[in-house]
């Protein structure tokens, strides 16, 4: 294997010339004629029995190469893709210009990777924090969520339907006049003002009593997940069997003591104060961090390649596929009720993407600036704690994330530590 030359042909992006010689050449055919030799039937030989170059002359001198060059590809142009000590983001483009059983096999090898960085003036960054004040309307929206959580529907019978009731309701819906599938239902208890149903819908319930019948008009949405009805003005016969309302329970101690762990109004609303304290000062440290990280962004200077952004996108639609399926959902089944195809679902993430990939090449940088070090202990005590994490085994994580993989997330952590450290934080 020979790395003939190496040459910078745009940003983060280089083009290597690489040659197998005529030796490594001539040992990937053979390895290749002994692997394949059985499935090749030759008059007069057993089969698998037949010389190289008898097949050769049947079949033409080039009957190995594809596969030869191919094997070529892992133990001749990754060696010496690995090297360069560059770090790839993305999959090589590889492209063979030459082959001669003399002179060997010659490689154009595109790669893309890691951009250049600087970054300066990372420690001291000044960031104003602001912790949000707890108000006593705060805890009267928490108390006020309580009661609707513990609250129940009674029936109501001398007055009509309003936003906020459960109207229970018999209903048919018709396009044209032909009632449609999935447009029936009885006894169906709607909540008015929750934006269920078709726009229009629940707001001409509104109004009408117990027992009334009637007919109302809708346009579905243009986008509505059912072609058929998408866009399209229908009616729906009504019939509203029952209106229910939620009755709240009484604010006072006894309703405290049924519905949590507290024996008085006042103990609830301490402790509500003080965990809406907790929160406001986590958010404003979250938020804080947030400045942090976008300041050390703008001080950021690297061409980065669009690849990388891209494999961001990748990765965090791979993690929310993980989630939705520990929900029991396919991504088909979310983008139809989203309505939303899958580009508009990675354009979602770009941003978020974006600025994830910034950071990262920043710490990198600066803990390349700063020197830092972590030990082959450091790393192994970080993949034992992963493992009681996740249930596995300390071999099982090497093997699905990588020690070199570990050895870097802590360094870019020691790094966000020293900016965070350094940070002049105000409020």
């Amino acid at each position: 294997m020979s790395l003939v030359s190496t040459n910078k042909i745009e940003n983060a992006k280089y083009e290597l010339e690489i040659k197998a010689d005529a030796e490594a050449f001539e040992k990937a055919i053979q390895e290749t004629y002994l692997r394949s030799r059985g499935r090749i039937n030759v008059n007069g030989f057993r089969k698998g029995k037949a010389p190289r170059k008898m097949i050769e002359q049947l079949y033409g001198e080039n009957v190995f190469y594809e596969d030869a060059v191919n094997a070529l590809v892992n133990t001749e142009v990754a060696p010496a893709i690995e090297s360069t000590d560059y770090e790839l983001v993305a999959n090589p483009e590889i492209n063979v210009t030459s082959v001669n059983k003399n002179d060997g096999v010659t490689f154009k090898v595109v790669i893309t990777v890691k951009p250049e960085v600087e970054i300066s003036d990372y420690k001291g960054i000044e960031i104003e924090k602001t912790v949000n004040a707890v108000t006593d309307e705060d805890i009267d929206r928490q108390i006020q969520a309580l009661r609707e959580r513990n609250g129940r529907l009674v029936t109501v019978e001398d007055r009509a339907a309003e936003n906020g009731d459960v109207a229970v309701i018999d209903f048919e819906g018709f396009k044209d006049g032909v009632a449609f599938e999935g447009g029936k239902d009885s006894n169906y208890e709607l909540a008015l003002g929750s934006g269920t149903f078709v726009p229009g819908f629940e707001e001409q319930i509104v109004g009408k009593k117990t027992g009334d019948e009637f007919t109302i008009n809708v346009t579905f949405p243009e986008n509505y997940q059912m072609e058929e009805l998408a866009g399209q003005p229908c009616e729906f016969k009504i019939k509203l069997n029952e209106i229910k309302t939620k009755e709240l329970p009484e604010l006072d101690d006894e309703f405290v003591k049924d519905a949590t762990e507290f024996e008085t109004l006042d103990e609830l609303k301490n402790d509500m104060r003080t965990k809406l304290e907790e929160h406001a000062a986590q958010h404003a440290e979250a938020e804080a961090e947030n400045k942090l990280f976008e300041s050390l962004i703008d001080k950021l200077n690297a061409d980065i390649p669009q690849v990388m952004y891209e494999n961001k996108i990748d990765e965090m639609v791979r993690d929310f596929e993980i989630r939705l399926s520990q929900q029991g959902l396919d991504m088909k089944t979310y983008l139809t009720y989203t309505n939303m195809d899958m580009a508009a679902f990675r354009k979602s993430f770009e941003e978020q993407a974006q600025k994830q990939v910034k950071v990262r090449l920043a710490l990198e940088k600066i803990a390349d600036l700063e020197n830092v070090e972590v030990t082959d202990e450091q790393v192994e005590e970080e993949i034992n704690k992963m493992a009681e994490q996740y249930n596995m085994s300390a071999d099982k994580i090497k093997s699905i994330v990588g020690t070199k993989a570990v050895k870097s997330d802590l360094r870019v952590a020691e790094a966000s530590k020293i900016v965070k450290d350094s940070a002049k934080i105000n409020g």
